[in-house]
């Protein structure tokens, strides 16, 4: 059992992430922007502290997340707004690892997608742009720290029914459900040999503890 701790905790991978460490016996606590989120995430097994990551400086981020076990980042601006991208999804997320370092809470895992890496291949006029140079800046910061780092990588993200197998070695972006995305998640939390790693995954045949499985 552990203590989690889930920035982004009313994201629908991160609502899909909650009953399945609960389900398990961690304490899963949930960091949400908006009060009136409470019930969703309550109702998925997460204690709730709504706090506003984009403003926390880094001793409250440190205050945050000191006494967790781990640290899931599943937090992220939404897009459509270039200069929040930058403030959430990369100036938020690098004072969260330092804030994890500095509180002793070395397990991080990063939520992030397929493509991200300096060579991203995002035109600049593509809105998508501030993303992909968010994403891939934060997860480089990430590589480079002292954390025991995981970063989760999926495909594009589905609703579609979780299907429990991933493709870990895929080449090419695809899909998959978020519910499997958070599954992974679980399971990388569980499993020390995806410390160090990038996960990237599509859909696949092989069961998700078997693929994470370094």
């Amino acid at each position: 059992m552990a203590r989690i701790l889930i920035i982004g905790g009313h994201g629908k991978v991160a609502l899909r992430l909650a009953p399945l460490l609960a389900a398990r016996g961690d304490t899963v606590t949930a960091v949400v922007r908006n009060a009136a989120h409470r019930p969703d995430v309550e109702a998925a097994g997460a204690q709730v502290v709504v706090d506003d990551v984009e403003l926390a400086d880094a001793d409250q981020l440190e205050n945050l997340i000191a006494g967790n076990d781990a640290v899931v980042w599943s937090a992220g601006a939404g897009g459509g707004d270039p200069a929040r991208t930058r403030a959430v999804d990369h100036d938020a997320a690098i004072r969260s690892m330092d804030a994890a370092a500095a509180a002793g809470v070395t397990r991080y895992v990063m939520v992030s997608y397929f493509g991200a890496a300096r060579d991203h291949g995002v035109s600049p006029d593509n809105p998508f742009f501030a993303y992909a140079e968010a994403k891939a800046a934060a997860d480089e910061h990430l590589r480079h720290s002292t954390l025991d780092y995981t970063i989760v990588a999926p495909s594009s993200l589905t609703l579609d029914e979780p299907t429990g197998r991933i493709d870990a070695r895929a080449e090419a972006s695809g899909s998959v459900p978020r519910a499997d995305v958070a599954a992974v998640i679980a399971a990388v939390l569980a499993d020390d040999t995806t410390i160090g790693r990038t996960i990237r995954f599509n859909s696949g045949d092989v069961p998700i503890a078997e693929a994470v499985h370094g």
